[in-house]
């Protein structure tokens, strides 16, 4: 919504501002000139420029966390109230407290999805680009371009922009798994659309070395491999590009009752937790205390972009295994990728 020029704030960096107009005119016509100007949809950039452009990275997105014990009975419950043909996608949003639905950051999109045994989500396409993180279930398949994939804790499994897909669940318990979309983008860029497919199921054959899906045992491996009490692993494709031109994904390794090292980059984060337990200090920008999030395993958690976040794991007998769907594809492509080892907001560059 516009602000009201006459009871904007003025900025204090310099530049033009109300007051120091109204030094040199009366404050009156100052006045009457602003109350002339939003009727033919214009307002000062003077009285905005502050705020449009600020000292430093300012998500709107704020540190949230969605305990996994405590949203589970809510998802099983939208399962005996709603069924899958009805809700096409029954889907519980992870809506961050300080947006709108479908924001769970700024540019990220997350949702617990629920299949129950010999339901099918019937098969669509959209613009939207989609991976999914399995958090449970072993029975659940999801069909992606004609390839069926069956489902496992761990997998990531994507469902590129426009391509038809479904899924179902011939398994004897409940399937449920995280949602990442792009779909924040779209309230800008508002070109999302999606057609139905005339059937429930889009014709597929059952593959076992589909791209589209990325098992957790060698990313495990991979972590574990790694000398250092922490460790961290990107997704990728085979030619070594992100998963997409807009969201990615990546997994890291806290050693058990040790800490990952601070960081600090215009990325924002929506993690789950794969195993262990542990807590994560997030500082969002413009806040002066840093906010602790505990967790435990299958729980869901929001890192705004420019946090501070060390990750904490406090299993002595175990390490914890996080996983985290990120916006780093959109934000290196546009240029926008900063940390803090190599950008500080308050150095003046030459």
């Amino acid at each position: 919504m516009s602000e009201n020029p006459s009871t904007t704030k003025a900025p204090t960096n310099g530049v033009l501002n109300k007051n120091t107009i109204s030094q040199r005119s009366d404050e009156s016509t100052t006045n009457a000139y602003y109350a002339k100007l939003p009727s033919k949809h214009m307002e000062p950039l003077w009285l905005q420029l502050s705020r449009l452009v600020p000292t430093t990275p300012n998500p709107a997105a704020v540190p949230a966390v969605w305990r996994y014990t405590e949203v589970r009975p809510d998802l099983m419950r939208a399962g005996e109230l709603v069924s899958a043909e009805l809700a096409e996608r029954r889907v519980l949003m992870l809506v961050n407290p300080a947006l709108k639905a479908p924001c769970t950051t700024d540019t990220i999109y997350s949702g617990l999805q629920l299949v129950l045994p010999g339901e099918v989500a019937p098969a669509h396409r959209h613009v939207a680009f989609a991976l999914r993180f399995i958090i449970e279930g072993s029975q659940g398949f999801t069909a992606v371009s004609g390839e069926k994939i069956i489902m496992e804790r761990g997998d990531v499994i994507l469902t590129p922009s426009w391509k038809w897909h479904d899924h179902g669940n011939e398994g004897s318990g409940p399937v449920v798994w995280l949602d990442g979309l792009d779909l924040p983008l779209f309230q800008f860029l508002r070109l999302n659309f999606a057609t139905n497919y005339p059937e429930s199921r889009y014709p597929s054959v059952l593959s076992d070395h589909s791209t589209a899906v990325f098992k957790w045992a060698p990313v495990k491996q991979a972590l574990c491999e790694a000398e250092s009490a922490y460790a961290r692993h990107h997704y990728r494709h085979s030619t070594g590009g992100h998963l997409s031109p807009t969201i990615s994904a990546q997994a890291e390794r806290v050693g058990a009752g040790t800490s990952s090292p601070e960081s600090q980059e215009t990325v924002s984060f929506v993690y789950h937790v794969v195993d262990g337990e542990g807590y994560s200090s997030i500082l969002a920008p413009e806040t002066s205390e840093p906010r602790k999030i505990t967790w435990a395993s299958k729980d869901t958690f929001v890192v705004p972009a420019w946090s501070k976040v060390v990750h904490t794991c406090t299993s002595r007998d175990g390490d914890a295994f996080l996983f985290a769907i990120n916006d780093r594809p959109m934000v290196e492509a546009l240029g926008l990728w900063k940390d803090a080892t190599t950008f500080s907001p308050s150095v003046m560059e030459s």
